[in-house]
């Protein structure tokens, strides 16, 4: 891949994904894959104006190992160093960006109930810490070729070859165009533009049917609202969180969710996926799941904890965005979320609230958004997927018809 392409990226990913602040710290988080491209996003972050940049390197075989030998009690101990950083975090609010790469079947064979019940055993030490400072700092999730995961979605291709597809395929639905940051502009103002619509319509509950058995009704929160394209933090400041997103996105009602949903595309979870798989919903609830490959692991995601089986995120992404209209199967939720419809199970976004700025986590839970230690989307859009609108006043509006968006901004 041509270096002035590359920079363009990492450029793009400091400045209108993480969007830096001059003196800012910054954390970027990666697997070990593509060095050059972690270097060139270093010097970028630094020109953007970061006062230091820290990386920390993960590797999936070595989490493995790490499962295999410890024990549980050992896995979820956190040590008072880890609870010292995140206070620091608390007090410094560093920009957090997030180079994804990793293999979807990388953790294949792990021993994912110890994962889970360590996860279980150390969420609640470390929540409070994430609590005070959700929507106070920027971050962004972007994406780069590992060679397994390129050997996934191009399994007919050379390693080399796959990896270079895969690099045409990010940066190609990324907008990494000769203006990235003019398209990205564009690109969040026509988002912004659908959310506007939406907001003014006062939905009280999306009603989603679909041609392969999907009957699915699910209740908004009155103060909630859409968002799309960039964030904010409480300061008013905007960052890209996801690189790329083509969602319009909303916190359902906890509670409020009823009817059966059919996932369209897998589901990579803890480094393994979970395929052809439905939910059926109750009281907001999920209490029949059906899978053909890892139902096991799926019943073990929305049994972390109480709000694991209830719905944190409602998101609504057109078949012919161009990740959809790329015809690839990504196994990466980043790119698989953006190319459907998608939900997601537990934590809902405070965010999405009116005036959330104004109220603390707290209040935000109290109108009805999800808390969980999960937030796992999973892909429900197709061709044949219709959703209607009923609003507060009683109208019934269509939002979706097969697939796409049925009204114009």
């Amino acid at each position: 891949m041509k270096q002035t392409k590359l920079r363009k990226y990492a450029r793009l990913i400091a400045r209108m994904g993480a969007n830096i602040r001059k003196g800012q710290d910054v954390l970027i988080f990666c697997e070990l894959d593509q060095p050059r491209l972690v270097e060139l996003l270093v010097d970028e972050c630094y020109k953007a104006g970061a006062g230091s940049v820290k990386v920390e390197f993960n590797h999936q075989p070595l989490e493995k190992l790490h499962v295999r030998h410890q024990s549980v009690t050992r896995l979820a101990k956190v040590e008072d160093w880890e609870i010292a950083r995140l206070q620091h975090y608390v007090d410094t609010l560093p920009c957090r960006i997030y180079l994804e790469s990793f293999d979807p079947d990388g953790l294949k064979g792990i021993n994912q109930e110890k994962i889970a019940k360590a996860d279980q055993k150390s969420w609640p030490i470390v929540k409070p810490y994430w609590d005070k400072m959700s929507n106070r700092y920027q971050w962004c999730v972007a994406a780069v070729p590992g060679a397994a995961w390129a050997k996934k979605v191009f399994p007919g291709l050379p390693k080399g070859r796959a990896i270079e597809k895969l690099w045409e395929a990010i940066l190609f639905t990324s907008r990494v165009t000769d203006d990235p940051i003019a398209a990205w502009e564009a690109h969040n103002q026509n988002l912004q533009h659908r959310c506007d619509y939406l907001n003014a319509l006062g939905i009280a509950e999306l009603r989603y049917r679909g041609d392969n058995g999907t009957d699915l009704t699910v209740g908004l929160i009155p103060e909630g609202c859409f968002i799309g394209g960039a964030d904010t933090t409480v300061d008013g400041l905007p960052f890209d969180s996801n690189i790329p997103t083509e969602e319009c996105y909303t916190t359902p009602m906890r509670g409020r969710a009823e009817g059966v949903v059919y996932a369209t595309k897998p589901l990579a979870y803890k480094g393994e996926l979970i395929e052809d798989f439905s939910v059926r919903f109750e009281g907001g609830r999920a209490v029949e799941v059906h899978a053909r490959k890892n139902q096991a692991l799926l019943e073990q995601m929305i049994s972390m904890d109480e709000g694991a089986a209830y719905l944190g995120e409602c998101a609504l992404v057109p078949v012919d965005s161009p990740i959809s209209e790329s015809g690839l199967l990504f196994y990466n939720t980043l790119f698989d979320e953006n190319a459907a419809c998608h939900l997601a199970f537990g934590m809902g976004f405070t965010n999405t609230i009116r005036g959330f700025e104004e109220k603390t986590v707290e209040e935000c839970r109290a109108m009805g958004v999800n808390d969980s230690i999960v937030h796992t989307d999973f892909m429900i859009g197709c061709e044949g997927l219709d959703i209607d609108a009923v609003t507060r006043d009683g109208r019934t509006v269509p939002i979706f018809r097969r697939g796409r968006w049925a009204f114009e901004v």
